[in-house]
């Protein structure tokens, strides 16, 4: 199997080819759901188109809290058939699909009231960590602990001794979910399926009532295409109904969109070896472990504004800053906040107005023929998801498709990403990098760490650090527009990479040195680089100002001072 290259040329041979002969399967949408789905279709033997109207993942995918977990949760609501299907596919992840990019992490939930609740919590992470071993999935993590108050604070300085009587420490894991999507992309695109983003679905084509494939417009270079396929898969996430509204039927379902939004903060700021889980009055509250950062969240309220860009409020801000305060003997403030984003979560529509009461689980519908729907779920369960989709869109394809075989399909990087972990210090001595350094893009790309240490060998100046971003190294910004379809500035500083909230200036004074590398990729000229700098700075902008109005309605207005996307 070859390594997938999403440059600029493999985009455009990929729309063109979409173009010419009609596909099995064309998937709309490509946040983790959409991509899965593809590398499920493709690796069935369906030929298979994946079109993206912004960039991978650059919706809900991008801006979850980055947890792959069973929802520990889910079990005091007793819906103990999503924790143990969640716990199943967080093993495969952890130790089969993925493990170069997902990762173990500890949390810690602080006990506050003597007896009881020991019992009581205590009785359901037993219970997660029990039903995980049954699957035959839970060996790679360690089982929870009972601690006593004193063990606590030595684990976790940061809490007021008055803040627990105890604590249960249990792990679940971890990634990067934009980097998780491209690489799910390049990983079906390896198997032969044709993938653009900035490729836009403007209208279905239509045959009677059938669904035979889409019109899709090239946000780029212009022009439009009609890619024929005998199924459409619509996984467009929030976007769920707008897309079925194109097909001029009723859906079976509708979508709600709630917003969580996360803060960043430094490590410093927050003395923990371990992650925290934190009861709210109406969901939980979590600080997890991110590099060099905390990542604090999440927020649960109902969104009916712009999905492309939901707006943290300074009273969304203020929510999570009260509540992790709380329990911290040294309280954040919000000039520790580095970071702020912001994402919708697509959850079924029900009878309950509250959105944290709306239904976590997916659903799959083909309202018309030719036409599969799939929405909800959670983004650890999203290759069920995808098995799901492809199943239904299956039974309208006249012909005899194999069984879904993405259980035992590693993701690009996994095949031999531990020898090459075990080997890091030699690594590190041949090419001259840190194994700081070493380390960092194993746990990135994986196997594919080779393909820039190449890079980094025919040019030693992309060995360096980034301006103003030193996590990361210059030869990452040229294989994300080189090898991981980033198109712009803000693919790369966003999505590519997390400089856009993993530093105080949220990536302003990196985006000229970014911006030249790509250029090299790209072929923009010295006006195309102003272009993008000028954007990426209009963004930030308008993110700061929105976070300092007082509520929805007037952060929405200021993030959208800022364009969407600037025009070659």
């Amino acid at each position: 199997m070859r390594t997938a290259t999403l440059g600029p040329a493999q985009r455009a041979e990929s729309l063109a080819s979409m173009a010419e002969r009609e596909l099995d399967v064309l998937v709309v949408g490509a946040g983790v759901v959409g991509a899965g789905t593809a590398l499920d279709a493709v690796t069935r033997g369906l030929t298979t188109g994946l079109v993206e109207a912004r960039d991978w993942a650059s919706g809900t995918s991008s801006r979850s809290s980055k947890l792959i977990h069973g929802g520990l949760r889910y079990l005091e609501m007793l819906d103990f058939a999503l924790v143990r299907e969640a716990l199943k596919e967080r093993g495969l992840l952890l130790e089969r699909l993925a493990p170069h990019l997902v990762k173990p992490v500890p949390f810690l939930y602080p006990l506050q009231h003597k007896g009881w609740e020991r019992l009581y919590a205590g009785s359901g992470v037993a219970m997660y960590d029990a039903m995980s071993m049954a699957r035959g999935h839970g060996r790679g993590l360690p089982m929870h602990r009972h601690l006593t108050r004193s063990h606590a604070l030595r684990v976790a300085p940061c809490l007021k001794k008055d803040a627990l009587v105890g604590a249960l420490q249990y792990y679940d894991a971890q990634m990067d979910d934009a980097r998780y999507v491209t690489n799910l992309v390049r990983t079906a695109v390896s198997y032969g399926a044709k993938a653009a983003n900035r490729a836009r679905v403007t209208g279905f084509l239509r045959e009677g009532e059938r669904v035979v494939g889409a019109r899709v417009q090239d946000v780029e270079a212009g022009g439009e295409y009609e890619i024929r396929a005998k199924q459409v898969v619509n996984a467009t996430g929030v976007w769920t109904d707008d897309t079925q509204a194109m097909v001029g039927e009723r859906g079976q379902f509708h979508v709600r969109a709630s917003k969580g939004i996360h803060l960043v903060v430094p490590r410093d700021r927050i003395h923990s070896t371990t992650g925290l889980i934190l009861r709210t009055e109406k969901s939980v509250l979590f600080v997890i472990p991110w590099g060099r950062h905390w990542i604090v969240g999440t927020t649960d309220t109902d969104w009916d504004l712009d999905k492309a860009h939901p707006a943290a409020s300074s009273a969304d801000i203020d929510y999570l800053l009260d509540h992790v305060n709380s329990v911290l003997a040294v309280p954040l403030t919000r000039d520790d906040v580095q970071g702020v984003y912001a994402g919708l979560r697509p959850l079924l529509a029900g009878e309950s107005d509250a959105t944290s009461k709306l239904s976590r689980e997916h659903t799959v519908a083909h309202p018309v023929p030719g036409l599969v729907v799939v929405a909800g779920g959670k983004y650890t369960t999203y290759r069920v998801m995808a098995k799901d989709a492809v199943d239904a869109a299956v039974h309208g394809l006249d012909m005899r498709v194999a069984e879904c075989v993405t259980e035992d399909v590693p993701l690009l990087g996994a095949e031999g990403y531990r020898a090459l972990w075990n080997a890091r210090a030699r690594i590190a001595a041949r090419t001259g990098l840190h194994v700081v350094r070493v380390e960092h893009l194993l746990n990135r790309y994986g196997a594919m760490t080779e393909e820039l240490l190449e890079l980094i060998a025919e040019d030693p100046s992309l060995g360096e650090p980034l301006a103003a971003a030193d996590d990361y190294l210059r030869a990452e910004i040229v294989y994300a527009a080189s090898h991981e379809g980033a198109r712009h500035l803000d693919d790369v500083l966003t999505r590519r990479t997390r400089i856009s909230i993993e530093t105080f200036d949220r990536g302003a004074r990196s985006a000229r040195d970014a911006a030249q590398l790509m250029a090299s990729v790209l072929g923009w000229d010295k006006d195309q680089i102003e272009r993008e700098v000028e954007h990426y700075q209009k963004r930030v902008e308008a993110e700061r100002e929105s976070q300092r109005q007082p509520d929805d309605l007037t952060a929405d207005a200021a993030r959208l001072g800022a364009p969407d996307i600037v025009p070659l």
